[in-house]
C-alpha cells in the first residue's frame, strides 16, 4: 500500500477513489465507469504535478525521509552486479548501518559504500536507522584505501540523519572516525562519485560525500543539522522545524545554487517512492556520466582538484 504524506491528502483521496473504481471496472463493462476513471486519473496527475512543482523546504524534508523511497541496498541490488560485501573495520566490529563491498557497475569493477536505513522495523533496527558508529566509518576508510590500491572508482550512496550520537560511539572516537573518513576521501587516488539519495545529515553524511562529483536526487536534502535539532537550538522548540528547514537552505536546488553539489538528478513525478525503478535508472545513468568525466583525469590531478573544490566552498560568489 502506498503511504501518503500529510500534504498529499487531496491526492490520496483521489487515488483512493481511483482504486475503488478500478476494482469495480474489473467486474463491469460500463463505459461510464471507464470514462470517470480516466478523468479521475488525469485530475490526480495534475494535482500531483502542481503539488510537487512548489514544495516547501519542510515538505522536501518529508519526501526525502519517505519510508518507501529506495534505499542504498535497493540501488546496490539493482545496478551492482556480483556484489560482494566486505565486513568489519579490522579494529572493533561490523557496523550494519554502512554497507560496503566490491562489484561491477556497467561492467566496470567498483567499490560501493552505502548508508542503509532499513525499510521496516526489523531492518531499521538492524541498520540502526542509518546512523553509523565509528567502526562503520573506519570500514569505509578501509574500503576506500582498497579502491586506491586496486585502482577502481568509488561510489557512495548517502542516506542518513547523521552519525550515531550514543555514548558508545563517543567512547570509540566518533569525531575522529568522521574526520579521518573525510581525510581518506581527500587522499583517495581514484574517482569518487557520491549520490545523496534521501537525507544527508551532518558530518555523518560528509564523511562519505567528500567526492569529486556530488549528485543529489531532486527531493533529497543535505544539511549540517536536522531541522528539528536546529529548531530546538534556536527557538528552544522543535515544533519550529518547518521554519528551520527554510533557513537551512537544505534542498538540492539551494545547494546547487551555492555550488556545494554538482548535479541534481530528476525524480519521477511525486518522488522516487512512486516509481523506484525509474529513480534507480536515473541514478545509474548519472553515476555513469560522472565516472566517464572523471576517468581521464590523472590521479594526482584528481586529488588536487578534489581538495581545491572543497577549499573553495563558501568562498565562491553565488549567481
Amino acid at each position: 500500500m502506498r503511504q501518503f504524506l500529510d500534504f498529499e491528502k487531496s491526492v490520496a483521496e483521489l487515488e483512493t477513489k481511483i482504486f475503488e473504481l478500478q476494482r469495480v471496472e474489473q467486474s463491469s463493462d460500463d463505459m461510464n465507469i471507464a470514462e470517470e476513471l480516466k478523468q479521475l486519473v488525469d485530475k490526480a496527475d495534475k494535482q500531483l504535478s502542481a503539488l510537487y512543482a512548489k514544495l516547501t523546504p519542510w515538505q522536501k524534508v518529508q519526501v526525502a525521509r519517505h519510508a518507501q523511497r529506495p534505499h542504498a541496498l535497493d540501488y546496490i541490488n539493482a545496478f551492482i552486479e556480483d556484489f560482494t560485501a566486505l565486513a568489519g573495520d579490522r579494529l572493533f566490529a561490523e557496523d550494519h548501518a554502512i554497507i560496503g563491498g566490491i562489484g561491477r557497475f556497467n561492467g566496470q569493477t567498483v567499490v560501493v559504500i552505502g548508508i542503509e536505513r532499513g525499510s521496516d522495523l526489523d531492518t531499521r533496527l538492524e541498520h540502526n536507522f542509518g546512523m553509523a558508529r565509528p567502526e562503520g566509518y573506519r570500514k569505509a576508510q578501509r574500503l576506500m584505501q582498497l579502491a586506491s590500491q586496486f585502482n577502481v572508482p568509488v561510489i557512495t550512496l548517502v542516506d542518513t540523519p547523521g552519525a550515531w550520537p550514543g555514548i558508545d560511539a563517543e567512547e570509540r572516537g566518533q569525531a575522529e572516525a568522521i574526520a579521518k573518513s573525510i581525510q581518506t576521501c581527500l587522499r583517495t587516488s581514484v574517482p569518487i562519485v557520491t549520490v545523496i539519495i534521501g537525507e544527508g545529515g551532518s558530518g555523518g553524511a560528509i564523511a562519505l560525500a567528500t567526492a569529486d562529483k556530488i549528485l543529489m536526487l531532486e527531493h533529497s536534502i543535505y544539511s549540517v543539522i536536522s531541522p528539528e535539532a536546529c529548531s530546538s537550538i534556536l527557538w528552544r522548540d522543535a515544533s519550529q522545524a518547518a521554519q528551520a528547514a527554510g533557513a537551512l537552505c537544505l534542498t538540492a536546488q539551494d545547494l546547487l545554487k551555492f555550488k556545494l553539489i554538482d548535479q541534481i538528478i530528476a525524480e519521477p513525478m511525486g518522488g522516487a517512492q512512486r516509481d523506484p525503478e525509474v529513480a534507480i535508472e536515473s541514478v545509474k545513468k548519472a553515476i555513469q556520466e560522472s565516472l566517464n568525466q572523471l576517468k581521464a583525469i590523472p590521479s594526482q590531478a584528481l586529488q588536487a582538484k578534489r581538495r581545491k573544490k572543497f577549499l573553495a566552498m563558501g568562498r565562491q560568489e553565488v549567481e
